[in-house]
Parts: C-alpha cells; structure tokens; sequence
C-alpha cells in the first residue's frame, strides 16, 4: 500500500523549529530593528567602499572653497582648508567601523575565553579573573586610555623615527598606525570585562545541563566539551552584547580621538571633525552638524538592532 503524500500545508506544518529563523522572523517583524539593521548595512557599505566612490579625496584642498557651505557641489560643505566634509565624513565611517570590528574582535576573544575559564572551572581560576574584572572596571576609561597613549606613544614615535633613519623605509613614517595600535589596544583593554561578566554567567547555568554530564561521562575532556558545547549556547546574549559593543566602541572612539587621546589629523575621525567644528561652529555650524549627525545616527542605529537581537534571540524576555 502506498503512502498517501502530505499535502504542501501538512509538509510546511511539519518543517522542523530553527532558532535562527525563528529569530530571524522576529526581528523582520520589529520595526526599529530593521531600521537599525538597514542604517548599519548602509555605514558598513560606506566604511568599505565609500572612499572609492566619493567625488574628492579627503585630503585633497582647495583654498578658495575655504568653509563653504553645502551646496550641490559639497554636499556637507568644505572645512577651512577647503577639504570636502562628505568626503571625510564617509572615510571617517572607515576609520569607526575599522576601531569598532577590531576592538569589539579583541574584547570578545579575551572576555569570552576568560568568562569560560572562570564559569567552568571555577576557582581558584574564577577568583582571579573576577578580581582582574573588578579592578580593570574599577578603573576609569578615560583615565586608562589617556595614560598608555602618553605613555606609550612618544617611545613608539621616536623607536619608528629611528627605524626610518637607519632603513629609509617610508613606512616608518606612517606613524598612523601607531595611533591605532594605540587606539585597539586601550580600547579592547577597557572593554572585555563586560563579556567575561556575560559568558560567565551564561556558563555558570550551562554548565550543569544534563548533555553536560553526559559529556563528562563519556569521557570528553574539559576544553572539547567547553568548546563544543558551553560556548556555543552561550552565544545568544553575546551576539546581543556585541551589537551594542559595536556602537559603544564607535562612541568611545570619536570621544577619545575628540579629546586627542584617539586617532589623529589628517586621519579623518568622527571625534576630531567634531572637535575641529566645535570651535567654529557659530560661524561654520555644518562643520559640527554633519559628523554629529552621523555619529548619533550610527549610535541609535546600533542600539535599536540590539534591542531588536535581544527581542528576537529571548523572546519570553522581550515585552
């Protein structure tokens, strides 16, 4: 006797419950998400192929269109070395996507690994990388980043001056890379207690499932069954997490770069047009507006994908 085929809606009915796309439906459905999500995407386009297409280089000047205001030709007007603002708004989109990705990659990397250890093997191990969690946030950010900057930058400087005299290779004098060296490393340094706080917490509930023991028994070693199975169901609030880092790295680059410590001229950073327009800005107001505009589009853009991640990744959390 032949079977009776399922009908297209039975076959539908039956198609077995993903947890990503079941995410994935919430967070379609979800408004400001998929604004969120929208304006990320576009910034992201900008950050990788925005400088290719943009009408001037950022560097390039023309000082007879000195702080001209926006118009046809410069869509965000010319700051007072005649420089188009579009063109250094979009390359400084690179240079906030580039310290975001990579702080966020370093951070992610040290929380997650160390929140592992501490959850999963407990102490002494989870005592001494709390007490290393307590006292670097104990620490304040900006105090942090300013003393490894003045610390570190004038040796690493003068080490690359050395360099070039004794090789004459020109990329000894590209001393931007030294900023963001400096700029990774304080940042990431700053921002991985949060996720070892989270992977912790998460793995202190994993840790005791039953597929858990049933690994245990069957004789898998601590770091396959870390790796296989604790980290990769801890990765739900974490994703979360790391969608909101991305936008908190962006502020806190723009912040440290507008108070000096970050990266510096003729780099284009949000933070530094910021700090440059703001000393013009009664005169040149778009100076000011336009990498601000942007700043607090990218920062609201990333909170509300976040909240929209969160909704659809904890859907009995959400409201």
């Amino acid at each position: 006797m032949s079977a009776i085929p399922l009908s297209p809606v039975a076959q539908q009915e039956e198609a077995p419950v993903s947890l990503w796309r079941d995410a994935w439906y919430r967070l379609k459905r979800n408004k400001l998400a998929v604004f969120g999500l929208a304006v990320v995407l576009i910034l992201a386009f900008a950050a990788i192929f925005g400088p290719y297409l943009t009408p001037y280089d950022y560097l390039s000047q023309d000082l007879q269109a000195r702080n001209a205001v926006p118009s046809l030709t410069h869509l965000f007007g010319t700051d007072d070395l005649g420089r188009d603002v579009f063109s250094r708004v979009v390359f400084g989109t690179r240079t906030a996507f580039l310290v975001a990705v990579i702080v966020t990659v370093i951070a992610v990397f040290i929380g997650t690994l160390l929140g592992a250890i501490a959850g999963f093997f407990g102490n002494p191990f989870d005592r001494v990388i709390m007490w290393l969690t307590d006292m670097t946030m104990s620490v304040p950010n900006l105090l942090l980043v300013v003393v490894i900057n003045a610390s570190l930058k004038s040796p690493i400087t003068k080490w690359m001056e050395a360099q070039y005299l004794a090789t004459l290779n020109p990329f000894y004098r590209q001393t931007i890379w030294v900023d963001f060296m400096l700029v990774f490393g304080s940042m990431a340094l700053i921002s991985w207690p949060p996720y070892a706080r989270l992977v912790r917490a998460q793995v202190l509930s994993i840790r005791s499932r039953p597929y858990i023991t049933a690994a245990q028994a069957l004789g898998l070693s601590n770091w396959i069954i870390m790796k296989r199975y604790v980290i990769p169901n801890a990765l739900g609030p974490l994703i979360v997490s790391v969608s909101a880092g991305l936008g908190t790295a962006m502020v806190l680059e723009s912040a440290f770069s507008f108070l000096g410590v970050g990266v510096n001229p003729p780099t284009p950073s949000w933070g530094n047009m910021i700090s440059d327009g703001l000393r013009v800005w009664q005169h040149y107001p778009h100076l000011l507006a336009a990498p601000a505009a942007v700043l607090g589009l990218a920062s609201v853009a990333f909170s509300f994908l976040g909240d929209g991640l969160n909704d659809a990744l904890n859907p009995r959390g959400s409201k």
